[in-house]
């Protein structure tokens, strides 16, 4: 077991895991970003940094991995420390043109991300999701907090389940939007890999509900990115589809935390259901006014 010196450590008091995170310099002067997961979760913790190694293979702008181990706190990760500011605080205020091109920087950046495959043993996905849609379905009949209009979003997802025969599988960030990524000298970089996962790549744009709250110019940028320009529709109708499961768990998911989560999340998934004319227009108003 490691014992970790540092010369000044500071608490960093964001996140939604159980995780620490703390602002790290060694007595060179030199910053890093420590994480500190409880000790079982030691073998999520290696499998993290592991994927990270690849990605950061791939010359993705991140917060890149140097150590990981087991510590007196817990199991630990050492990431390189990134001088920036959170983007969904700085980029909402750039002008509108600039706001659009890192959009559309972070799309290049997601494709590359998934260009590491799954592995061959992955679940077939139309089974593997349709079985994610019904719980989260029954999460939301079983909530006591209903969605005003929320009814669409199951109807949507009945009627469109076999969008989800025979997709790709690739790497997945796992969290990809605005809120795990930073700037720095104007560069965009991407934090948080702890959610990664294996499967459809288009699942990803399932929190892109994030990006097109912050910033609409962004989002429709990070999709025009991603695809090197117009997407095809099939996508805009499987968007829809992750979005509308999404959106349904997010009451549930929000309660424990109490009303201000839970008003955020009912109020998101009301600008959810005006982005898709309650979810009958697979393409959202964000990127029919910004794609151009």
């Amino acid at each position: 077991m490691t014992e970790l010196h540092f010369s000044s450590r500071v608490f960093i008091p964001k996140g939604w895991s159980e995780d620490k995170k703390y602002q790290v310099t060694t007595d060179d002067g030199s910053q890093y970003l420590l994480r500190v997961s409880p000790a079982g979760r030691y073998e999520r913790v290696k499998a993290t940094f592991e994927a990270m190694e690849r990605v950061a293979a791939l010359s993705v702008p991140m917060s890149r991995p140097v150590d990981f181990g087991l510590c007196e706190e817990g199991a630990y990760t050492l990431q390189t420390w990134i001088d920036g500011t959170d983007a969904e605080e700085t980029v909402p205020f750039l002008p509108e043109r600039e706001q659009y091109e890192l959009g559309k920087k972070s799309g290049e950046i997601l494709r590359k991300i998934h260009s590491i495959p799954a592995s061959t043993n992955q679940e077939d996905w139309y089974t593997r999701f349709n079985r994610k849609a019904d719980r989260k379905i029954q999460m939301y009949r079983d909530c006591p907090i209903q969605i005003r209009g929320g009814e669409a979003f199951i109807q949507y997802i009945e009627e469109n389940r076999e969008l989800l025969r025979n997709r790709p599988q690739s790497f997945q960030h796992g969290d990809y939007h605005i809120g795990n990524m930073m700037l720095q000298n104007g560069e965009l970089y991407i934090i948080d890999f702890d959610r990664f996962d294996y499967g459809d790549p288009w699942e990803e744009f399932n929190r892109i509900v994030w990006c097109g709250q912050k910033s609409p110019p962004f989002a429709a940028g990070q999709l025009q990115g991603y695809f090197g320009g117009e997407p095809p529709f099939e996508f805009f109708k499987l968007l829809c589809f992750y979005i509308a499961s999404n959106t349904l768990s997010s009451v549930p998911w929000a309660i424990p935390f109490g009303q201000r989560e839970i008003d955020t999340m009912t109020n998101q998934a009301q600008e959810v259901l005006r982005w898709f004319d309650g979810m009958r227009n697979p393409i959202p108003t964000w990127y029919r006014e910004w794609a151009r």
